[in-house]
């Protein structure tokens, strides 16, 4: 006979979210130390909760690479695709100093100056130090960060420490040799070239005594690691698991982007990309207690602006030559905005995660456990920023894709698209753009956005996924969660997810 007992249940957040169930925004900072949490609280790359906030720029004075991988194709003075290596104007340190210092003047939420490419940072070791010294003295509340395949990493721990560089990303695909001949197809080890299971086990004992180095002095590490379909999807299990184990801060999983026209031996080879439903589950399959990064873009080797966006365009050479800037007052206006956005996400937090005291109430022992009320659903949303539904479904060029369930909502990913308000319908292929973002939405049921045209409002629906507009400039978790409440209340989570129809 189950016994009646008096007391109090144990405490929740407010918010029905236990501690990290909400992905990596207040679950993530909440646990960390507060000297881990300063480091990363207004870094884009290293916070989820930071990246709706803060922005960032990559200098792009790192032409040489000393490794060949498969997925990679450094092309310049291109303009029109957005992924790693890409560039428009290769800069020199001082180009790079005097480039940085005019985005940070005009783009005030600018936090983070890193270098990532196009080709290796330290396998060009004079001009990335050159630039991060210059750097260090004219803007000294830029955080400074660098991003490496983990070659020459070993090498150059001393000199990252002595530049005060606390957030390091090293890009791991793999620990197994094997794995790596089929992704590595050389390095430059020693002055001479090296190929196939020997370079990729070089390459994986430098990466390895990096991050070990780097985690021993203090330094953040961010993990990031290229999912291939067939290749090592099944292995980077066993890479999440090791680089956990050595300390890793964070594991980026990022899908392959493997289209033939860039040029890759993987997209000439016809090796296709992951699915959005393939690298969610990836990704859920890797997290277990380690922090999993959601909202990468895969940005351009000289990105600028917001994660999301890019104003590189704005900030070309000549353009910077014509700009008259008052340094000292634009550093003002960055650690003023800086300490507000701060303190209002360090208020949202207290809030979510003020305990309740319930009152007191009768319990039976040894009772059923409760069972979940509604399946997950996952939603898109259209945001410019700010953490907030404020984008025109018509005006948005990539959606962030929220998974909403009884424990709330988190963000999982993000699926890019082309603008369908741009006065050209077709994408060169014979397929709408339209077309193209519903197919991007694939298994999402509804879409969050500010406003929407009543075409794209009938063709989504028709595809299963349904638009609202309902919740324009509302948080984007509280918007999910009103969403998936009225789903519940309605009845429509009892069930498994609808089959998409096809636009």
């Amino acid at each position: 006979m189950d016994l009646p007992v008096i007391g109090n249940s144990v405490p929740k957040p407010a918010g029905g979210c236990s501690a990290g169930s909400c992905g990596s925004t207040a679950g993530q900072m909440n646990g960390l130390p507060d000297d881990v949490r300063r480091k990363v609280q207004d870094h884009p790359c290293y916070s989820e909760e930071a990246h709706h906030h803060f922005a960032r720029m990559h200098a792009a004075v790192a032409p040489a690479c000393n490794i060949q991988c498969h997925y990679c194709n450094r092309k310049y003075d291109c303009a029109n695709e957005s992924r790693p290596g890409v560039v428009s104007e290769l800069l020199t340190p001082e180009q790079a100093v005097k480039k940085t210092l005019a985005v940070a003047a005009h783009i005030p939420q600018m936090s983070v100056l890193g270098i990532a490419g196009p080709g290796d940072p330290l396998a060009n070791p004079e001009r990335t130090f050159a630039t991060f010294r210059m750097l260090a003295e004219k803007a000294p509340d830029i955080k400074l960060c660098v991003s490496t395949n983990g070659l020459a990493l070993p090498a150059h721990v001393e000199e990252l420490a002595r530049h005060n560089i606390d957030h390091v990303t090293i890009t791991i695909n793999c620990v197994d040799p094997d794995v790596g001949a089929k992704i590595y197809p050389w390095i430059f080890w020693q002055n001479r070239r090296v190929f196939g299971r020997e370079a990729a086990a070089i390459l994986i004992e430098q990466q390895q005594q990096g991050l070990e180095m780097l985690v021993a002095r203090g330094v953040l590490v961010k993990v990031n690691s290229v999912m291939i379909p067939g290749v090592n999807d099944e292995h980077l299990k066993e890479v999440s698991r090791i680089v956990k184990a050595k300390g890793a801060f964070l594991h980026n999983v990022m899908p392959l982007i493997a289209e033939a026209e860039h040029g890759t031996f993987y997209g000439v080879m016809g090796q296709r990309s992951p699915t959005p439903d393939e690298l969610k589950t990836l990704q859920d399959a890797c997290e277990g207690d380690m922090n999993m990064m959601r909202h990468c873009r895969q940005c351009r080797a000289d990105a600028v602006g917001l994660l999301g966006e890019d104003r590189g365009a704005e900030f070309t050479l000549e353009k910077v030559a014509a700009m008259e800037i008052d340094h000292e007052a634009a550093m003002a206006r960055r650690l003023e905005l800086r300490a507000k956005v701060n303190a209002e996400l360090e208020a949202k937090r207290a809030r979510a995660h003020a305990p309740t005291v319930p009152a007191p109430q009768v319990v039976t022992l040894h009772r059923p456990a409760k069972t979940a009320q509604g399946r997950a659903v996952l939603m898109a949303v259209a945001s410019k920023g700010q953490g907030v539904v404020n984008e025109h479904f018509g005006h948005a060029r990539e959606f962030l894709i929220y998974e909403a369930n009884e424990a709330g909502a988190r963000l999982v990913g993000t699926r890019k698209t082309d603008l369908y308000c741009s006065g050209d319908d077709t994408c060169g292929d014979g397929e709408s753009v339209l077309e193209k973002t519903i197919r991007a939405l694939e298994g999402c049921e509804v879409v969050l956005c500010s406003r929407i045209g009543f075409e794209p409002w009938g063709k989504l629906e028709a595809a299963g996924i349904k638009p609202n507009g309902e919740h324009a400039m509302e948080p984007i978790e509280e918007a999910a969660m009103a969403v998936w409440r009225e789903m519940l209340a309605a009845g429509k989570l009892a069930q498994p997810a609808p089959e998409r129809k096809r636009a």
